[in-house]
C-alpha cells in the first residue's frame, strides 16, 4: 500500500486547477482527477458538476481541491442548481468519505454587494465550504511563468493586436502567482497551516489599473499598442445581446461585470498569520 498522499481535484483541465495539479504532483502527491471526460488509462473518474456523486469514489482520498465551475448556465436558477448545489453535493460526499482537508477556489469578485452572478454564486459556495470546515480562498488574477486563464487571454490580445479596445479602463486588479496560490493550498492540505473560519484572499497588495496592467504586459512583449476607449456597458450590451440570441462566446457578459466590479477593498490582513505570501507581478519572469 502506497504512503503517497492522494488529492482529488475538480477542474484540473482549467488553468487554475491545472496549476494546482502540477504543483501537487511536483511535491509528491498522487492526483485523482474528477472530470467530465476522463482520459483513457488516467487516474480519473467521471464527474459532472451538479450531478450526484457517491462517497465511495472518494475512498482513500486525503484532500479535495474543488476548482470546477460551469460557466455555461446563464440564469441564476441554473447557476444555483449546477454550481452552488453541485458544490454542496461534492463537499457532502467528501465529508462522508472522511476526507480531512477541503479547499475550494472562489474569486476576488465575490464580496458582499457584488454585482456579478458569478460573484454571488461564489459567495454561496464559500458559505457551504465554511459549513463543511473547509478552506475558501479568493484568488486575484492568477498568472504564472506560463500564463493562461484570463491573464493569458490579456497577453494574447496584446501580442496579436497593435490596436486594443480599452474596455473597463476603470477596473482595478490584484494579481497572484499560481505557485503562491498552489503552495499555500498544498501546505493547508498537508496540515502545515490551520483552517480559518473565514475566507482568505490570495492576492498581492498592489492594485493594477486595467490600462496599467496591459501596458506592463506590452512592455514584457516589447510592444507599444494603441488603446481605443470603449465604454464597458456598451461592450456588455453587445455580449448580452449575443447570449440572448443563443450564441456561446469565449467571454460572457457576466464575466465583464466580474472584471469591472472586483472587491474594491479586499482584506489581506489575515494573510501573514496564515502564512499566505503573494509576490508582486514581475513581468520579466513571465514567459509571455
Amino acid at each position: 500500500m502506497s504512503d503517497q498522499p492522494l488529492c482529488a481535484i475538480t477542474g484540473s483541465s482549467g488553468y487554475v486547477g491545472g496549476c494546482i495539479k502540477t504543483h501537487f504532483c511536483a511535491n509528491g502527491w498522487g492526483i485523482l482527477e474528477l472530470t467530465r471526460q476522463p482520459k483513457p488509462n488516467s487516474r480519473a473518474i467521471p464527474f459532472q458538476l451538479g450531478a450526484e456523486i457517491s462517497p465511495q469514489v472518494l475512498a482513500g482520498v486525503n484532500a479535495l481541491v474543488h476548482c470546477a465551475y460551469d460557466f455555461r448556465p446563464l440564469r441564476w436558477n441554473e447557476i444555483g442548481a449546477v454550481n452552488v448545489d453541485g458544490t454542496r453535493k461534492i463537499l457532502q460526499a467528501a465529508h462522508a468519505a472522511g476526507i480531512g482537508k477541503i479547499a475550494v477556489i472562489s474569486t476576488i469578485s465575490a464580496y458582499p454587494g457584488c454585482r456579478s452572478l458569478y460573484g454571488r454564486a461564489k459567495l454561496e459556495i464559500e458559505r457551504i465550504t465554511l459549513d463543511h470546515g473547509g478552506l475558501a480562498i479568493r484568488p486575484g488574477l492568477v498568472y504564472g511563468n506560463k500564463p493562461g486563464g484570463m491573464f493569458g487571454k490579456l497577453a494574447a490580445q496584446v501580442r496579436n493586436s497593435s490596436v486594443i479596445p480599452m474596455i473597463g479602463g476603470g477596473a482595478r486588479l490584484h494579481t497572484v502567482h499560481s505557485e503562491d496560490l498552489s503552495g499555500f493550498i498544498r501546505r493547508y492540505t498537508s496540515g502545515e497551516t490551520k483552517a480559518f473560519p473565514f475566507v482568505l484572499t490570495a492576492a498581492h497588495e498592489r492594485r493594477w489599473a486595467f490600462r496599467e496592467l496591459l501596458l506592463e504586459i506590452a512592455r514584457g512583449l516589447g510592444k507599444k499598442p494603441t488603446f481605443v476607449p470603449l465604454p464597458w456597458r456598451l461592450a456588455w450590451a453587445g455580449l448580452k445581446s449575443a447570449e440572448a440570441c443563443g450564441l456561446r462566446l469565449n467571454f460572457r457578459s457576466d464575466s465583464l461585470v466580474s472584471l469591472m466590479y472586483q472587491n474594491p477593498n479586499p482584506d489581506l490582513s489575515p494573510n501573514a498569520e496564515a502564512g499566505l505570501a503573494c509576490r508582486p507581478l514581475q513581468i520579466e519572469k513571465v514567459q509571455l
